[in-house]
């Protein structure tokens, strides 16, 4: 890792952390044990080793040499908006000096201001470049005509005005944050090829799109020489599983791409705050969420609460919180090269952190059993909805 400091000041950093981990977490944290540097469970086939000064695991970006932590920090909801700068910026310190050396934002992220934040940020830190990963999504970005969608126009100015927020040169990834029925595939695939020709970013994936868009894009790489997408982000958690084990294995077996997820506790629904009712500092009380609110009091909501609540037992005999266990249970996911995690201060970043030691837990009898609780296992065959 890159970061200020020699080695003496890093290992105090890591120890105060652990420390810290131990009294946030209390006795449900697992203690550190040794994990194995092959893949666990369905992924044979990434190559996954650990990082030298942390137990953060890292995975290549489907099948691109790009590797990654396997646990990335997200700025959705929080940077520029839920939380203050300071607190972002002890966030990213955390996770940076745990080994996460990837970085997600968007330009619609706070209607910017979740980029100029991770900017700032990082220009304090004065990591070195080479050291981590930034990516930024692309689509919404003003309120002009020309200014969302996947228009060449759009791809190239919106790149350039995120890395203006930024204060980079280049971001490593950059998405395009849902299709456009308005721009012809060509078009897109041109205009991130252009991007990665001009040094603005290393590589383009996709965000929200289905499979079959993913491979009409691909095709149209391929027919005319140019990049083809890296990575699909999508949604990925107990109650949101189709695409993920169903579709993106398939693409990732023929055409290489990686799923990098988003949103493994639901919102914040999977870690059981809000088994008895809604906390005032929880997301569902902020602007905007009224929807996660109204979802909480559907039957569907109220089964599902159920449901978390199971899987809460089955945490605590694992010696781990039920936000270490849900997010476990994303990683093992064949494919799945990152998962983002959304947190608003330093103790919820540690908690999550502890997912790691989880991993190896989740053994082929133990997913069995957390499949019949939860009852929605994808079947093969089962055809995709539209993202």
């Amino acid at each position: 890792m890159g970061g200020g400091g020699g080695g003496d000041h890093l290992k105090e950093r890591r120890a105060a952390m652990n420390t810290s981990s131990a009294a946030a977490c209390q006795s449900k944290v697992r203690p550190a044990e040794p994990i194995n540097r092959l893949t666990l469970l369905g992924h044979a086939h990434m190559k996954e080793a650990l990082g030298r000064h942390s137990n953060m695991k890292y995975r290549n970006l489907g099948k691109s040499g790009l590797r990654v932590s396997c646990l990335g920090l997200g700025t959705w909801v929080t940077f520029g908006s839920q939380i203050s700068d300071e607190m972002a910026e002890s966030v990213m310190t955390l996770a940076f000096d745990s080994g996460v050396n990837l970085f997600d934002t968007a330009e619609v992220y706070a209607s910017g201001r979740a980029e100029a934040t991770l900017g700032k940020i990082l220009k304090k830190k004065a990591w070195r470049r080479s050291s981590y990963v930034v990516t930024t999504k692309i689509y919404w970005g003003g309120q002009a005509e020309t200014e969302r969608g996947l228009s060449r126009k759009h791809v190239i100015e919106g790149l350039r005005g995120s890395l203006s927020r930024l204060q980079l040169d280049y971001v490593d990834i950059v998405f395009a944050n849902r299709s456009d029925i308005n721009a012809p595939m060509e078009e897109v695939v041109r205009a991130m090829t252009f991007v990665i020709d001009q040094g603005l970013a290393m590589y383009w994936g996709t965000s929200r799109w289905s499979a079959m868009e993913i491979m009409e894009a691909y095709s149209v790489a391929r027919q005319f020489n140019l990049v083809p997408p890296v990575c699909e982000q999508a949604e990925y958690h107990y109650f949101q599983r189709d695409k993920v084990e169903l579709h993106l294995p398939e693409l990732y077996h023929k055409i290489g791409v990686g799923a990098m997820t988003w949103s493994p506790l639901a919102c914040g629904l999977l870690t059981g705050k809000y088994n008895e009712g809604v906390p005032s500092s929880s997301r569902a009380n902020i602007k905007g969420y009224d929807w996660l609110k109204q979802r909480l009091c559907t039957d569907e909501g109220k089964k599902q609460l159920s449901l978390i609540r199971e899987l809460h037992l089955l945490a605590e005999k694992l010696n781990c919180t039920s936000a270490q266990l849900a997010i476990a249970w994303c990683l093992r996911s064949e494919g799945v090269s990152s998962v983002l995690l959304g947190v608003s201060n330093t103790d919820q970043l540690l908690e999550n952190l502890g997912s790691i030691r989880v991993l190896s837990q989740l053994t082929p009898p133990l997913i069995a059993e957390m499949d019949a609780v939860l009852g929605n296992k994808p079947r093969i065959g089962k055809k995709e909805a539209r993202s």
